[in-house]
């Protein structure tokens, strides 16, 4: 059995939630509020962030330590339809576009947007909770705007985001956009190609957990579940 703490809109942990559904693993799903800081929990991962998974007796923390860890253990399983490359030249693209999409893309709009507009409702005011700041989220919904043309730019050359098949650097874009889709802060009329590049991921069973989820007081946007969006 294996058991992944998580939260509904952590993108982080939706790209691992996407990796687990590509190999048909269907985990025991725990929600973790980390600003919480539960003590049980820091105990598995110090750093308090998600997604912690748990297989057996072994703790595995952070999502791209999890998704190297299932390409060790599972990857070849999947065949010519491995999520890491077998090759260690094209693995170098997946892993660049990975770190965009984890780091960069989560840094300039999904941390800005997800913190203002849904995890400040649900903290105390000694916590930080409170409204939103809607600075920055202009200034995020801006910065999505130059992040989906990139995603057509490569879309429109090339099978998929970093080469001829869905990589791990589509599952962890994905992940993102999904975040944002949710709260319906998607210009989807920004970039044509990235829009059906989404749609072919949003099509995908591992994807349809995510499109499932829902949070108390807070209704997704009227597209997120619809595949002909």
């Amino acid at each position: 059995m294996v058991t992944l703490f998580h939260h509904p809109l952590c993108p982080h942990s939706r790209f691992v939630r996407l990796l687990l559904g590509e190999y048909g693993i269907e985990p025991r799903l725990i929600e973790e509020k980390t600003f919480e800081r539960r003590p049980d929990f820091l105990a598995l991962n110090p750093a308090g962030t998600t997604p912690v998974l748990i297989e057996a007796d072994y703790v595995v923390p952070g999502a791209e330590v999890i998704a190297e860890y299932l390409d060790e253990t599972r990857g070849l399983g999947l065949g010519r339809h491995r999520l890491l490359p077998d090759d260690p030249i094209e693995r170098i693209e997946v892993r660049r576009l990975y770190d965009w999409f984890a780091r960069k893309f989560f840094q300039e709009v999904s941390d800005w947007l997800i913190t203002e507009k849904v995890t400040k409702r649900y903290m105390t005011r000694a916590q930080g909770g409170g409204g939103p700041d809607m600075e920055v989220v202009r200034v995020a919904r801006s910065n999505i705007r130059y992040h989906l043309r990139y995603i057509g730019y490569l879309a429109g050359r090339r099978n998929w985001l970093a080469g001829d098949r869905m990589t791990h650097a589509d599952l962890a874009a994905a992940a993102q956009i999904s975040c944002i889709d949710f709260l319906g802060d998607v210009p989807w009329e920004e970039d044509e190609a990235a829009k059906l590049w989404y749609a072919r991921v949003k099509s995908r069973p591992s994807f349809r957990s995510l499109l499932n989820d829902r949070l108390p007081g807070l209704a997704p946007a009227a597209v997120y579940a619809d595949l002909d969006f």
